[in-house]
């Protein structure tokens, strides 16, 4: 099943909060088309070290008028309604783009309520499922959950991708592209405008930090596998993640995105604070204030006080799970964790509020 981050505690500062209960739910003027994309980065290679780094995408967008949408299942997940090979409108000629990064373990699927009410408005939304941390995989390699700054290389090499793919390229306006995510995605989103990591940073906290301190212990779909001896050695002793070390407080930002918006994000204690002050693009972070895993303390609030153009909507009584796409019957009996809401929260109503909410948002900053 999907867990979502390794977390970190950071210190409480000052914020800035947005009612949640402005947002109507989103309109849907187009019927939402879905298409798959193979693509490769051969710059990079995969974790098996055979072949070039997959980045398996999936891409939303407005279909054309009468494409007849049905009911999207992926494993315990109800990911949406489209019309998976419609075409695409033909109007207007060209569309902003949403680059989207689900959280860990997870994949672009458990996003689809965010994907398609962007791209039921007019947006091009394209979600790709990180490798080797991603349950659109057979399986998840212990590096994929470790070498967080491996995901916004992935997000700029997608861009590239799409920019070049015949199917979508020519319908993307390239002034109009932006970014979002979910916890470790919701990262992914920060490093994409600038966000850097700091690895003394990352590993002075958890020296400090409770042998029991959830923020530094491996997340259940792998903690059966590997021990934290295993990541020990991982990061002491394997060449190919010694190098990728070298590169974890690099700047991975891509002045191709204009505006970001951060569901849930983690990892705040690893953040150089002179970078997410640098941050200049328009920036929307979303997170509940019952949130045990993306701790409001630990990452939303710290950046949002920081960042000039940043804004903070916290969510009264949301947990983290919420933010995922509703479950099965089978899901519900299954994964109770990621699939139950506390009393008084309606996973769907948090769907549709934060959906219109990111409309409204990438309207006022793509325009």
């Amino acid at each position: 099943m999907f867990k979502l981050n390794i977390k970190f505690v950071f210190v409480l500062a000052a914020m800035l909060v947005t009612p949640a209960a402005r947002c109507e739910a989103p309109k849907r003027p187009h019927p939402v088309g879905l298409n798959f994309a193979s693509y490769e980065d051969p710059v990079r290679r995969d974790w098996t070290g055979s072949r070039a780094r997959p980045l398996s995408t999936v891409v939303w967008y407005p279909a054309a008028p009468g494409s007849r949408e049905t009911d999207w299942t992926v494993s315990i997940f109800n990911a949406g309604t489209n019309a998976q090979g419609a075409p695409m409108a033909a109007e207007p000629a060209k569309l902003p783009l949403v680059l989207l990064s689900h959280g860990t373990g997870g994949a672009a699927s458990t996003l689809g309520w965010l994907a398609e009410a962007l791209a039921a408005n007019g947006y091009i939304v394209a979600g790709v499922n990180h490798h080797g941390n991603t349950g659109a995989e057979p399986s998840y390699r212990l590096e994929g959950f470790m070498a967080w700054w491996d995901r916004p290389q992935d997000i700029s090499a997608v861009l590239d991708k799409l920019l070049a793919d015949p199917r979508f390229g020519p319908r993307i306006d390239t002034s109009r592209i932006g970014m979002a995510g979910f916890s470790l995605g919701g990262y992914t989103t920060l490093a994409t405008i600038g966000v850097r990591l700091s690895q003394k940073q990352w590993q002075d906290f958890c020296a400090e930090a409770s042998p029991d301190n959830p923020n530094c212990k491996l997340p259940p779909e792998i903690a059966s596998k590997y021990s934290m001896d295993d990541v020990n050695r991982l990061l002491t002793q394997d060449e190919r993640m010694k190098k990728e070390l070298e590169r974890m407080g690099n700047s991975f930002r891509d002045p191709r995105i204009r505006s970001a918006y951060a569901i849930a994000p983690v990892l705040g204690p690893a953040y150089v604070k002179d970078s997410v002050a640098g941050i200049q693009v328009p920036l929307r972070i979303v997170v509940g204030t019952a949130d045990d895993q993306a701790i409001p303390e630990t990452t939303a609030k710290p950046v949002a006080a920081l960042v000039p153009k940043a804004q903070l909507q916290l969510l009264p009584g949301v947990t983290h799970y919420a933010f995922l796409s509703t479950c099965t019957m089978v899901g519900r009996t299954v994964a109770r964790q990621i699939c139950s809401d506390p009393e008084g929260v309606d996973r769907s109503a948090v769907h549709r509020q934060v959906g219109a909410d990111a409309v409204q948002f990438f309207e006022r900053t793509l325009r």
